[in-house]
């Protein structure tokens, strides 16, 4: 589908049309609630929000392929699915790590066949959760304040708006925390980096003539890269945090524009909370 063209408007004549053909075969046995779009020209039907892709717009790179993101339905049985649609690469991404706990393993290897057979010439890739980022800890901190169904479906626009606004302020208090730890860090590292090294080497220094001289240089550079390790881990753990803390609230930026397009598609509905309340509330 990426084909190399001297006109734009070809190029994204020929977009559109590959897009029309991949919703229309998703919409055969599923329902779009949501789409994300990254540089990438898609219409939508009037009932389907469409918000921007936060995740790649904010890392401003210009390698990222143009896509679109899919929050999807089951016809069949309700199970929640996000399909990511590369198209120049001819490739569809499955991330089971945003719609956690929104379905079951049957659910997901039926999407697989179902996204097979229709799409044969695509490469089909599952993006599961990562331990070093930290994912099951961001899903379990924003499921227990507001679902990803809750927010697709719900119509309680009040109480989701709230929940939003809590969410918003965890995830700023996480990078409150993460900037204390990182601060304790940079404070206390280099002075205690100092007096461990000059330590080491004036008391262990007294031991060369009863054990040895290589004895004692291993243990200067165990005591001194020892305290290093142990400070890296501790710095390591406050980028984690920042890292987990900046997820959290580009959860909650994503959950309050889908509520603000559902709410403007829908012609009712209380405001629903956005980031900057829940960062106004935190700092105030």
């Amino acid at each position: 589908m990426a084909v190399v063209t001297s006109s734009p408007n070809a190029a994204q004549r020929l977009d559109a049309g590959a897009w029309r053909q991949f919703f229309g075969a998703v919409s055969e046995f599923a329902r779009v609630h949501a789409v994300k779009l990254y540089r990438l020209p898609a219409a939508l039907p009037d009932g389907v929000p469409r918000l921007p892709c936060l995740d790649h717009e904010a890392r401003l790179h210009e390698d990222i392929s143009p896509h679109a993101a899919m929050y999807i339905e089951d016809r069949d049985g309700g199970a929640l699915h996000e399909v990511v649609w590369v198209p120049e690469r001819r490739r569809i991404e499955i991330d089971i790590v945003s719609t956690a706990d929104e379905h079951t393993a049957e659910a997901h290897a039926r999407l697989l066949q179902r996204l097979a057979a229709r799409f044969p010439d695509h490469q089909i890739h599952v993006s599961g959760p990562s331990w070093l980022r930290g994912d099951r800890r961001v899903s379990r901190a924003c499921r227990a304040q507001i679902t990803l169904r809750e927010v697709l479906i719900g119509t309680d626009f009040e109480r989701l708006g709230t929940a939003l606004e809590r969410l918003g302020t965890i995830g700023k208090l996480m990078e409150k925390e993460s900037r204390v730890a990182s601060w304790s860090m940079r404070t206390v590292t280099g002075p205690l980096l100092a007096v461990a090294g000059f330590l080491s080497y004036g008391a262990l220094g007294l031991l060369t003539s009863q054990v040895g001289a290589d004895w004692v240089q291993g243990m200067r550079l165990v005591v001194v890269g020892g305290l290093g390790a142990v400070f890296l881990y501790f710095g390591l753990k406050a980028v984690h945090l920042t890292e987990m803390a900046n997820r959290v609230w580009k959860r909650c930026a994503e959950y309050g524009l889908i509520l603000a397009e559902r709410r403007r598609i829908d012609g009712g509905g209380a405001q629903p909370a956005t980031p900057a309340s829940a960062v106004s509330a935190a700092e105030g």
